[in-house]
């Protein structure tokens, strides 16, 4: 049999990330935690024999995918490539081999064809609980931050262990919820898989070695190519933000050599005593995702289009956080990474990179109860509600920040609908923040304003997860800051960005989210761009005239254009 031709392997390809997106979608649909339903928040990706991503699918987090490129590496040496078989599924939530925290479940099955192994099929979904103290940051060990499953047979030639199970549900607070969850990724990389079966029958191949070699090869070469393109240089970048009860800085520096680009984060702060800690894993996923947004976005992510970036970081830094640092929240510190690796960039690619965020999402998460200082309503009930929500994006050199949009996690704000319908939780206010997205040529993105609270009879727990309270996104040459993040109760209690926080029955926490940063000067600003902003309540009369320098008479003609119904 003749080797196929490159429009043929070019045809496989796509073929291969559309299995990959079909898995994918498979997972949205059957999943039963809201974060993946609802959010996007988890991965699929396929792999050749070696255990290498050949492909990932468009829908989910950079965080998921590229942490999971290196997994499947772990799975094959602790389960033994000899010993795997038809029917397998293997599981973890390891956080250093998996994708950073233990709320992350990721399975692997193995691909066979002919009873030959070809390669592997991988997912991750983050479930809503693990146990231990639940997601927040206050544990002071990776020990109390819940179950911990190490790479291991979730099911041995199709039958399914079901003492597993029984750990599993005895451990957690939501067992159904996180049992369907493994069911649903088992059960997306089956679909995968049958999938695969079907194309490599379709042009009649053995194996998936002339694929992945195609693959590889051209990926590689094409990131080389766009690497070497640039003109070498060395630069450093800086953040500081809020962490748990001091400082976090991270520092970067970014070489540009040739046939690679290297981020060394020496510099950055040691490891915190909280659940904040970053595995180098997740660290890698988040700068390796900055480095190819900027550098080569049109090449699709595979094991070989990565390989050109490369992290370094001090072990226990507290972007290479190692066993047993609580790690629960590593998402808060590791979604700063590409704004840092940005702010580096900036210096040697001027005119690329775009002002910085909002960084990491907005989440928290609700414990709700019967409450406890009155009798209860015989209706109450105990639920774990998390919702995922998203500050604002930072400007661009050319367009304005994206408003209420998760860079760079990517993943999608919950409806309200979806969060109340998983437990007795009230969502009060969800709508944009005015005047948060920094002034500037190019405008920040909005945060959102927030209120929730607890159905009648409950009281709850939050556990707080923002960042960006004392430190708010910084503009980019010129432009003005975002809006810091706020959290108070509704009587205006001050609460803390981060930790769980009891809230009585009757109470309401209300929550502000940080605005992107503005990128040029704002007098740059075309005068229709402002317009705009205050017709549509983008900004007030009080932050155009300030920030933009509108007349007041200026403004009384927007405001009754927009009240005519006039567009803009």
């Amino acid at each position: 049999m003749s080797e196929p031709s490159k429009v043929v392997f070019q045809v496989m390809w796509n073929r291969l990330i559309s299995i990959v997106e079909e898995q994918a979608q498979a997972l949205v649909r059957t999943a039963f935690s809201t974060s993946v339903r609802e959010a996007g928040d988890l991965s699929a990706g396929v792999y050749n024999d070696a255990g290498e991503m050949l492909a990932q699918a468009v829908t989910g987090t950079p965080g998921h995918v590229n942490a999971m490129a290196d997994a499947v590496g772990h799975f094959i040496r602790r389960i033994g490539r000899d010993t795997m078989a038809e029917g397998d599924v293997y599981i973890t939530n390891d956080p250093w081999e998996g994708t950073g925290h233990k709320h992350d479940i990721t399975v692997v099955t193995p691909s066979f064809h002919r009873g030959q192994l070809i390669g592997f099929f991988a997912c991750t979904a983050h479930i809503t609980d693990i146990g231990g103290r639940g997601f927040g940051a206050d544990a002071n060990d990776v020990h109390e931050e819940g179950l911990y499953i190490p790479i291991m047979r979730f099911a041995d030639k199709g039958a399914v262990d079901q003492t597993l199970l029984a750990i599993i549900r005895g451990n957690v607070r939501e067992p159904d919820q996180l049992v369907g969850d493994i069911h649903a990724l088992a059960t997306c990389n089956e679909i995968g898989h049958r999938r695969l079966i079907e194309m490599i029958t379709e042009f009649d191949l053995g194996d998936l070695t002339g694929i992945s070699d195609f693959i590889l090869t051209h990926s590689r070469q094409a990131t080389l190519d766009a690497i070497n393109a640039l003109t070498p240089g060395v630069a450093e970048g800086q953040m500081r933000i809020d962490g748990y009860d001091r400082p976090i800085d991270l520092c970067v520096k970014v070489s540009i050599e040739k046939d690679r680009i290297v981020t060394d984060w020496e510099g950055t702060s040691g490891l915190d005593k909280k659940g904040i800690n970053v595995p180098l894993v997740y660290t890698k996923a988040y700068a390796c995702y900055a480095l190819k947004c900027a550098i080569a976005p049109e090449i699709p992510n595979n094991a070989a289009s990565l390989a050109p970036f490369e992290i370094t970081a001090p072990v226990n830094s507290i972007v290479n956080a190692v066993h047993p640092a609580p790690v629960a929240l590593r998402h808060v510190i590791g979604h700063m990474v590409p704004d840092t690796v940005y702010d580096a960039l900036d210096k040697l690619l001027p005119g690329l990179a775009p002002a910085q965020g909002a960084g990491c999402l907005c989440n928290f998460q609700v414990s709700l109860r019967p409450r406890m200082d009155a009798p209860a309503p015989e209706d109450a009930v105990r639920a774990e509600v998390l919702t995922f929500n998203s500050g604002g994006s930072g400007a661009r050199a050319t367009l304005d920040g994206m408003s209420a949009t998760a860079f760079p996690s990517g993943v999608m704000t919950m409806p309200v609908e979806a969060t109340e319908q998983v437990g007795p939780v009230v969502i009060w206010r969800k709508e944009l923040r005015p005047d948060s997205g920094g002034a500037g040529q190019y405008r920040g993105g909005l945060g959102q304003y927030m209120s929730v609270g607890a159905r009648e009879g409950h009281e709850f727990d939050i556990q707080a997860m923002f960042d960006r309270v004392d430190h708010p996104a910084l503009g980019c040459r010129g432009g003005g800051n975002g809006a810091p993040t706020t959290i108070a109760r509704g009587d205006g209690t001050a609460m803390k960005g981060k930790g769980k926080q009891f809230v009585p029955h009757g109470g309401r926490v209300d929550m502000a989210f940080p605005g992107g940063a503005g990128y040029g000067e704002p007098q740059e600003r075309a005068r229709e761009a402002v317009r705009r902003d205050l017709a549509l309540g983008y900004i007030t009369p009080g932050f155009a005239t300030e920030q933009y320098g509108m007349t007041q008479e200026d403004i009384d003609a927007v405001l009754a254009q927009a009240k005519r119904g006039e567009e803009f």
